[in-house]
């Protein structure tokens, strides 16, 4: 059985997601959902299905206490989904290409620290795109710069607001994330 921890800091809708796919699957189980925020809608929407949750501050995360539960629990996968702080190198060296993030652009367009949610969708009309969509990759020491693994596209017309920018990546994100989390998980066997 593969373990999965999701570390979100907002909504949760892909967490609960995730963990609705995964929710019945005998091979692949999430088993820890953390979040930076206390007041977080993930805390609530993942507690129906009894997945159990932390709460952390970043102090938590850089100075080992986030690791420390990672590895009482036996987690062998990260999984963020809105998650906004940065992950410590010493996560990262323990999960060597064992951490995957989504991102809702198209690496490299948009990416990087403080690009997160409507700040890209914003730019995303700014720059009057003809096509957005999401990124999943692995997560290095920098934001949004680890290997990608795999890329969804959506095409644009004149009309967008930000609202309906978001709805179409969101879709993207919803019906891609845990396809790919499955896939990985199961060629990492």
């Amino acid at each position: 059985m593969k373990k999965i921890a999701i570390f979100a800091s907002g909504n949760g809708s892909n967490a609960e997601n995730i963990v609705k796919y995964f929710h019945q699957n005998e091979k692949i189980k999430v088993d820890l959902v953390g979040s930076n925020n206390s007041e977080a809608k993930v805390l609530d929407r993942v507690s129906r299905y009894r997945v159990p949750t932390i709460i952390f501050n970043k102090e938590n995360l850089m100075n080992g206490g986030v690791l420390e539960i990672l590895e009482q629990k036996k987690i062998d996968f990260i999984v963020l989904a809105g998650f906004l702080l940065k992950i410590p190198k010493t996560i990262i060296n323990k999960y060597v290409n064992k951490i995957i993030n989504i991102h809702p652009s198209l690496l490299p367009l948009y990416g990087g620290k403080g690009m997160y949610g409507n700040y890209v969708h914003q730019k995303v009309l700014e720059e009057r795109d003809k096509k957005t969509g999401i990124t999943i990759h692995f997560v290095n020491e920098k934001y949004d710069d680890g290997a990608i693994i795999f890329q969804a596209k959506c095409l644009l017309d004149d009309n967008l607001t930000i609202k309906k920018i978001a709805k179409k990546v969101h879709d993207l994100e919803i019906k891609f994330y845990p396809k790919i989390i499955e896939n990985i998980l199961n060629e990492q066997n």
